[in-house]
């Protein structure tokens, strides 16, 4: 029985490359590097299932691949992926939910705490000769302990967050399309209120929504002015949510006090008028980066792949309806 046909568009751990060459015949990309759709379309056009690691696959690169019937995506947003095109195909996708939750949240934590006591200001005020002597009122920043932490998406990074923040003595609030469980909400002592009270009422503001045509530009000039000027918002989820020119306008007129930045509306850009800012920590979209998270995330999608190959649906299949 020949073995199906696989495609990696990015070196995965040796490992998993091993665990796929064992159940298939794979081809993977060498280069850690994006892959121009061109040569991404070629690569699927005999493929039957594709691990996508940070890269796209739009509906024309999928009509180009007849053969392709298991798609699996290393990373919890799905946002590069034509979902709708795979469903009309039946084409089943999945994430890897479940394997980097954590590791998200901390980076969250760290942008959130970085920006609040100004710990980029501080690394490079040390380490530019300017630190004299101890002053009064050096490089005050705001307490995060105590304060409200407002988290906008409440699945597992956002409720993982939560828990992190109650370890801060921080209240916490979120909002959600859908309202999670009075178990956890007890458990999390979380508050679940409307989005304008969220934005009104936050000291830091986390965003935690997958990207979709409903949460592009979710957050907006209007939104970012209900926010207190002392307030920052944390964005880890993906840049489109946010618009950056409302963010920049924003930030220079002092309406909210800094942000902390691990995704970017037009990344890898950046809007130059935020690279001045001081008061704005910058990440380059490394939420999941930790050598065993990311471990965990390859294996996982590999498993994820295999399984839809061998006919067996796994737990994290992000559109079900293909199996109606």
């Amino acid at each position: 029985m020949m073995k199906p046909r696989i495609f990696v568009t990015r070196p995965v751990p040796s490992g998993v490359l091993d665990l796929l060459a064992a159940h298939g015949d794979l081809h993977f990309r060498a280069e850690d590097t994006p892959i121009a759709l061109p040569e991404m379309a070629e690569a699927c056009r005999e493929a039957e299932g594709v691990l996508v690691c940070g890269a796209h696959l739009p509906r024309e690169v999928l009509q180009q691949a007849p053969r392709l019937r298991a798609v699996s995506n290393v990373g919890v947003g799905y946002d590069n992926i034509d979902v709708p095109a795979c469903t009309e195909r039946h084409i089943p996708v999945t994430n890897t939910s479940g394997a980097l939750e954590e590791t998200t949240a901390e980076l969250a934590l760290a942008l959130l705490v970085a920006a609040a006591r100004r710990v980029v200001e501080g690394d490079r005020y040390v380490r530019e000769g300017r630190w004299r002597q101890w002053e009064w009122k050096l490089l005050w920043g705001a307490d995060v302990h105590h304060r409200t932490l407002g988290i906008y998406g409440f699945g597992r990074i956002g409720q993982t967050l939560a828990r992190y923040g109650r370890g801060l003595s921080m209240s916490i609030l979120y909002h959600s399309r859908r309202r999670v469980a009075e178990s956890i909400e007890r458990e999390l002592e979380a508050r679940y209120v409307d989005r304008e009270i969220l934005l009104r009422e936050s000291d830091f503001l986390s965003l935690h929504v997958p990207l979709t045509p409903e949460t592009h530009h979710l957050i907006k000039a209007e939104d970012l002015s209900l926010m207190k000027p002392t307030a920052f918002l944390i964005n880890t989820a993906r840049g489109k949510v946010v618009d950056e020119d409302a963010l920049v306008t924003a930030l220079r007129a002092g309406k909210i006090a800094g942000a902390g930045l691990d995704v970017f509306e037009h990344e890898p850009q950046v809007n130059p008028a935020l690279l001045s800012m001081p008061h704005v920590v910058l990440m380059p979209h490394v939420g999941s980066a930790t050598a065993s998270t990311r471990f965990n995330m390859a294996k996982l999608g590999a498993e994820n792949l295999l399984a839809l190959l061998e006919g067996r649906r796994p737990a994290n299949v992000v559109n079900p309806e293909v199996y109606d």
